[in-house]
């Protein structure tokens, strides 16, 4: 790191190079090519990500900061004295900051894929709160953490913090397992505190998905400038276009790459064909109702404690208790 503080330790564990070219060839192989949400917050595509919270159709980051200043005292009350806030995700914790200053925190552990950002935003959280122990983790947040970590917290209980409905990227049984691991991450007297977007109007959820401006589908595109760079590939970024859509029966947006002409590109020596119009699924974003998501996390063992949703009922972050 370029600068430190006493109160600040970083830890990488980010997967190997080779995981990630083996993640792209595996996606790509299949019926429906895919490839995996989590790869898409290198440094360029976390600043992209940055820039399509601050676009006026993307409704998400502002109504839930809104919601997180408007409850702050609320959530203090409910995650109690010196607790650990465990941060999946934790990008530029903007929503973090605000929290932080809230509560009574023993210690912030933020977990992200992207260091270059991880480090930049566990540095100035230290700096700014220099009596919290902050213990930044470079890793995927779906495997397991070593429990040493978790145990230089030396705090009275565990809360989950996973803001921004990133819970909505995976799929149901996706989501499920990734509660429960966090159910036994913060155990007997530990809590979660979660957004998840609603389900709302389809033309809302179509614009903040392919704005205006084209900052998300260079977003998408980024991903294929990505395995270029890293997985010896050969994309033309010219020759896919983004694609987003709210799918009402399965309850989710999806994005995709699809391809503008029949070709071929080479990943990492293996040949993968495209059609005219066939696509990429990059990333699913479900969308939920309050009884929907609370039936969930209880199936996960939690118990939903409370619900904050601003006045349009655009976006609902949750309390729920081990």
């Amino acid at each position: 790191m370029p600068a430190s503080a006493a109160n600040l330790s970083l830890h990488d564990l980010v997967p190997a190079a080779a995981d990630f070219v083996a993640d792209v060839v595996h996606g790509l192989s299949r019926p429906q090519k895919q490839l995996p949400p989590k790869y898409f917050y290198d440094e360029r595509g976390s600043a992209l990500f940055e820039a399509i919270c601050e676009l006026p159709e993307y409704y998400l980051t502002r109504v839930e900061t809104e919601l997180t200043r408007r409850h702050a005292r609320e959530f203090a009350e409910l995650l109690g004295p010196r607790c650990a806030l465990i941060e999946f995700g934790s990008g530029a914790s903007r929503k973090t900051r605000i929290l932080l200053a809230g509560i009574d925190a023993a210690a912030y552990v933020p977990i992200d894929i992207s260091r270059a950002q991880l480090e930049q935003c566990a540095l100035a959280l230290a700096q700014e709160f220099p009596r919290l122990k902050v213990i930044a983790v470079c890793a995927d947040y779906m495997r397991p953490l070593p429990p040493a970590l978790l145990g230089a917290a030396s705090a009275r209980r565990r809360v989950v913090y996973f803001p921004g409905s990133t819970i909505g990227n995976f799929t149901p049984r996706e989501a499920l397992e990734f509660l429960r691991n966090a159910r036994a991450l913060v155990d007997a007297g530990g809590g979660l505190l979660i957004g998840a977007d609603l389900k709302k109007d389809a033309a809302l959820l179509n614009a903040a998905y392919a704005d205006a401006r084209g900052v998300t589908a260079r977003f998408n595109l980024n991903l294929l400038e990505r395995i270029n760079r890293e997985a010896a590939a050969d994309f033309d970024l010219g020759a896919f276009r983004h694609r987003a859509y709210y799918d009402a029966a399965r309850g989710r947006v999806e994005m995709h790459l699809v391809s503008t002409r029949a070709q071929s590109v080479t990943v990492h020596g293996r040949r993968f064909d495209f059609r005219e119009g066939e696509s990429i699924h990059t990333e699913n974003s479900y969308k939920f109702s309050i009884e929907e998501f609370q039936a969930l996390a209880a199936n996960a063992g939690f118990t939903p404690v409370k619900c904050w949703t601003d006045d349009a009922r655009l976006f609902s972050i949750h309390y729920m208790r081990c």
